[in-house]
């Protein structure tokens, strides 16, 4: 029997983070795809990053994960999305070469020391005593691991959807992994169906581009990846248009054929990504709908019509299409379809994506009830780290909410679940002004630099960039200036006032029309900060005391974080809690008392209770010890 530390099971974005990560850790691991050729595949839109996934991409790589660079080597437009509001939701997105960054993943996959990749279906865990020890494939091999992580993305029972036709298919044209659902459901998991979907492939030659809107990238475009100098890749624009009238008449006209309005579709759809029928049903008010059409590569004429993900019969497809400026002659190179895949309930997981019922099991991705590529190598990442960790016998990884967009979205999943495929946005995260995509690498460059899985180099230029932070602000709080000529002309010149007193450079900083760019141009201002420190120290400066102020609240909730509670504590043994209270504690098993706050119908009542009863057990527990 072959024998490996990590068995990895799928090799989508989860799975490829979760792989890396485990082999970089040192760990033997095995990555087990029902096909190689289809590792790091982009099953959907050609982009990565986002709204809040950005934050996750650039968390992703500070802690020593590959899908920043990936992207970074393979962008074909990078943009700031809302770069005209505050720095605490600006998020960084990319499109994408589909076919590039597949290859590129499937290449640093398979150069990774350590890790040996199989094409196989698993069908079943092997479990003995509660614990994983590893796996059987459809040719009843048997492999054992140590750890086992599942990262089995859409493929899990996964049903397509077009029009009334379905089959099984875990992505298009690629098989569904059928066995390992059944498997989940008689180890004793609470299973899930959710519905997500994808929209039809163009042919950009049957585009008439010259009556759209174009939409070009960042003229000075930052990358995802804090080790990346320089963007080399080509960059070329995208293009809008909208559904009309017609467009929404000839969706109507065909609901009683859409799987998802005839009934045939019984899961949960993604709410805020969805298909352009329930856009037409629930929206009813809005004249059109945006949409942008993405190229997919540099060597391929498919573009991805962005805002139209559609389940509705072909020949629907194609009048929809027809309908459309600038699409009326499109031809189609791959419909669109939804499916249907199996989920595993997410609080059945710890936070460290070690399963609640079977020890050494891990999951990550969209088993765990998530939609996205970032959101999935999160997780991945994540999984990867722990099981390396439970190998290794130290101490878990466990991000909190305070601590990182991955620690928010973890959470979120393992405290209070999800009904509907989760999306990662910045209205999720309390204490986003303090975790910003920009200081990513100032947050968790050490984690990933302690763990193994950043390099020394990177680490050290963290530091040095910390050393910057510090010392630029020490600067600005000093320098002060009395008013003069040529020190007012400057910054009349930058369309701010003159000085009518002496002034700090943070004190002007402060002004809502200076940046520090500007500030470093003038030339009776001299300040020899380096360029990786700017727009930290500007953003410290500007929102100083926004920023206090969420460091006092998250004292706050590191305070509850820190008191643990132990995972097999027998809640009916405390007294005052009601019996809905003492079930839910027993189900979700909290780590702490911030997760069991966090819990949905845990009162502030029931959280003094466990804090007076900690308490009593501790004095408890110090009497003993001195006696």
């Amino acid at each position: 029997m072959d024998k490996y530390e990590i068995i990895v099971i799928g090799a989508g974005h989860a799975g490829i983070e979760a792989a890396l990560s485990a082999a970089r850790m040192g760990c033997s691991t095995l990555l087990v795809t029902l096909k190689r050729d289809s590792i790091g595949r982009m099953s959907c839109n050609p982009a990565i990053g986002g709204v809040g996934k950005g934050q996750l991409v650039k968390e992703l790589d500070a802690l020593g994960g590959e899908m920043g660079r990936a992207a970074d080597a393979c962008g074909i437009q990078f943009r700031m999305l809302n770069a005209s509001k505050g720095a605490a939701v600006q998020s960084s997105r990319a499109q994408i070469d589909m076919n590039k960054y597949s290859r590129y993943m499937q290449k640093i996959v398979q150069s990774q020391k350590g890790l040996r990749i199989k094409e196989a279906e698993v069908k079943k865990l092997i479990i003995k005593n509660n614990q994983a020890y590893g796996i059987i494939t459809e040719k009843a091999e048997e492999i054992e691991g140590s750890c086992v992580v599942i990262a089995p993305g859409t493929f899990l029972d996964g049903l397509i959807h077009i029009g009334m036709r379905h089959f099984s298919a875990g992505r298009i044209n690629e098989p569904a992994s059928r066995g390992l659902a059944d498997n989940l459901k008689d180890l004793g998991f609470n299973l899930l169906r959710f519905k997500t979907g994808t929209c039809p492939r163009l042919d950009k030659n049957t585009i008439d581009f010259s009556r759209l809107a174009v939409q070009y990238g960042d003229e000075r475009p930052k990358p995802f990846s804090f080790s990346t100098k320089k963007l080399t890749q080509k960059q070329v624009p995208c293009y809008i248009t909208y559904t009309n009238k017609n467009t929404h008449k000839i969706i109507l006209d065909n609901l009683s054929r859409s799987p998802l309005y005839s009934g045939v579709i019984k899961a949960c759809g993604v709410r805020y990504c969805p298909s352009i029928e329930d856009k037409i049903v629930k929206f009813s008010d809005k004249e059109r709908h945006q949409i942008f059409l993405e190229p997919q590569g540099l060597k391929t004429n498919e573009v991805y019509p962005n805002g139209i993900s559609t389940s509705l019969p072909e020949d629907a497809q194609l009048k929809i299409l027809h309908s459309i400026e600038g699409l009326e002659e499109v031809k189609v190179v791959r419909f669109g379809y939804g499916i249907e895949h199996t989920v595993v309930e997410p609080t059945q997981v710890y936070p460290t994506l070690e399963t609640k019922l079977i020890r050494n099991l891990y999951l990550a991705g969209q088993i765990n009830g998530t939609t996205g590529y970032e959101e999935a190598a999160a997780q991945g990442l994540i999984a990867g780290i722990n099981a390396a960790l439970k190998v290794k016998n130290k101490e878990p990884l466990i991000l909190d909410r305070a601590t990182s967009y991955i620690g928010v979205l973890i959470d979120d999943l393992t405290t209070k679940g999800t009904t509907e495929p989760y999306r990662m946005f910045t209205s999720r995260v309390e204490y986003r002004l303090i975790l910003r995509q920009d200081n990513a690498d100032l947050r968790l460059s050490e984690i990933g630099y302690r763990i193994g899985l950043v390099s020394k180099r990177d680490y050290l230029a963290v530091e040095k960039k910390k050393k910057a932070i510090k010392e630029g602000i020490k600067l600005l709080k000093l320098t002060r200036f009395k008013p003069n000529k040529e020190i007012n002309n400057g910054l009349i010149r930058l369309g701010t006032s003159g000085l009518t007193k002496s002034a700090t450079l943070e004190e002007i900083l402060r002004r809502p029309e200076v940046n520090l760019e500007d500030l470093k141009r003038l030339d009776h201002i001299k300040l020899k900060i380096p360029e990786c420190a700017l727009s930290q120290i500007e953003i410290e400066i500007k929102y100083a005391g926004f920023i206090q102020r969420q460091l006092v609240e998250v004292e706050k909730f590191k305070n509850l974080e820190k008191i643990r509670l132990p995972p097999d504590l027998d809640y009916n043994s405390i007294n005052g809690l009601s019996c809905e209270i003492k079930e839910k504690l027993g189900r979700f098993k909290p780590l702490n008392l911030g997760q069991a706050s966090r819990i949905s119908g845990i009162t502030p009542a029931a959280i003094s209770m466990l804090m007076v009863w900690i308490k009593r057990v501790s004095e408890s527990h110090r009497v003993r010890v001195s006696k």
